[in-house]
């Protein structure tokens, strides 16, 4: 038992030394709850067209499918909220993607994480998720202690707000698991709900994907975004923050110290105009290590003309 609680302390310093700000350890378990509030959601039609989103429901609710063996799950949480801000009358992209695309910088960090920690601990299996496989970050979140999920769908940390990367780590290791976090905070509030601008967010945490100003801006490849949302994206370009930006629990967000999220000078400064008169050649020069690149030059332009013909 002493070596587990080393172990569990060990990784949870290990965390902070690569640069994340939260660590929390859940056991692996087979996530029931979660499977059938996914299954519902999906039978309704919310992910869109978002088709990977239905692919491998048992490796969603089921660690040691990703992991034979699985014991535990860490979450990581990486702060990326911005201590600059869009210039007025610039196009809206989510705060997410104002620095370097996340999932090459966390999944490096993800690798250090692996090799430190089987040189102290000795070798075990496991892998390391940024965003990029079937797993289910935030209730792994909630379940390691990390904050609760709000009405927005975010994890929401009580003395940061939600402006986080969620990382995840599944091992073979046994640790020590930290207590679910129990209480939800909103109470009463509804601001993310009320101010959605697509009336994406739903009663009891549901968020309509298919509805959600992100879906339509980056999920979407489309050639056309749909009629009925013009005039509804107001300048949003790339995601969208408004449900973050007006929850009450961010008014605690602190600048991120990663110096990979430095917001691009481009992404703060760039008017209509500039952003009409980008070519390809540019945009990729540009965004070439930006989270811009999964929408790609045409994407953008879609959606910087759909915003602009919404105000005509």
């Amino acid at each position: 038992m002493l070596r587990v609680q080393q172990h569990s302390q060990y990784l949870k310093q290990l965390s902070r030394q690569l640069g994340f700000d939260h660590c929390g350890i859940a056991k692996a378990v087979q996530l029931d709850e979660d499977a059938r509030r996914l299954e519902n959601w999906l039978a309704k039609g919310m992910q869109g067209k978002m088709q990977y989103m239905e692919n491998h429901f048992d490796l969603r609710i089921d660690p040691q499918k990703l992991v034979p063996g699985a014991r535990s799950v860490i979450t990581l949480l990486k702060n990326y909220f911005p201590s600059a801000a869009q210039e007025p009358g610039t196009p809206n992209i989510a705060k997410y993607a104002w620095g370097k695309d996340y999932h090459e910088l966390i999944r490096d960090q993800l690798r250090q994480f692996m090799h430190k920690a089987q040189t102290h601990i000795g070798q075990f299996s496991g892998r390391g998720f940024v965003d990029s496989a079937p797993v289910l970050e935030r209730s792994w979140a909630q379940r390691s202690g990390l904050g609760w999920i709000g009405k927005n769908g975010n994890l929401i940390h009580k003395q940061q707000g939600s402006f986080f990367f969620i990382a995840t780590l599944i091992v073979d290791l046994e640790l020590t698991y930290d207590d679910p976090y129990a209480k939800d905070y909103c109470g009463s509030c509804n601001k993310c709900i009320s101010s959605c601008p697509t009336e994406a967010i739903e009663p009891n945490k549901v968020i309509n994907g298919s509805k959600c100003i992100s879906y339509f801006t980056i999920e979407l490849k489309d050639a056309l975004i749909p009629d009925n949302m013009k005039g509804r994206f107001g300048n949003w370009m790339f995601g969208c923050d408004v449900c973050q930006d007006v929850c009450p629990w961010n008014r605690f967000s602190k600048p991120s110290q990663e110096p990979g999220f430095t917001p691009i000078p481009e992404i703060l400064n760039l008017r209509h105009a500039d952003w009409e008169e980008m070519t390809e050649v540019q945009f990729k020069q540009i965004f070439k290590e930006s989270p811009l690149k999964r929408s790609k030059y045409a994407g953008i332009r879609r959606n910087l003309h759909f915003i602009e013909s919404s105000t005509d």
